[in-house]
């Protein structure tokens, strides 16, 4: 008996990142979240539910690495210095789209624009309580339930 063929990933049609983006922790994007350095990329697409930070744009992965030069000539016009990435938990979609945005950067020699990705993604900012939460758009109690 043949085994069925795998189907392959979103991601296998691109390279894979050659850096990985340091990670920043919730708290300091909550005291940033209305500066205009700092731009907020929300990854996800069939689980963009349950609300999404203040602010952030929802550009899915799965078409991310082809938009990277748009994403980056609109942060540079607009003088963002911080770019952040999240997904669910910050585990996968997240840390790759800021790979790829991080390898962009190196390739034009940017060394002022920064990409990272949000530590815990959205999960975890919604865990972080009241002040996060009144921090979002959308936010719907009964689906953030199903994750305590």
């Amino acid at each position: 008996m043949t085994e069925p063929a795998k189907q392959p990933n979103w991601w296998d049609a691109f390279p894979a990142p050659r850096h990985t983006a340091a990670l920043i922790p919730r708290d300091i994007v909550l005291s940033s979240i209305a500066s205009p350095d700092l731009l907020l990329i929300d990854v996800r697409r069939t689980d963009f539910e349950g609300g999404s930070i203040k602010g952030s744009l929802n550009l899915p992965a799965h078409s991310f690495y082809l938009n990277r030069a748009v994403l980056y000539d609109l942060c540079k016009r607009a003088g963002v210095k911080q770019v952040a990435f999240y997904c669910g938990a910050s585990n996968g979609r997240g840390p790759r789209c800021s790979g790829w945005f991080a390898d962009y950067l190196a390739e034009k020699g940017d060394t002022i624009m920064q990409s990272l990705t949000l530590a815990g993604g959205i999960k975890g900012w919604v865990k972080g309580g009241e002040n996060y939460i009144e921090n979002m758009d959308a936010y719907e109690a009964k689906y953030w339930a199903q994750f305590n």
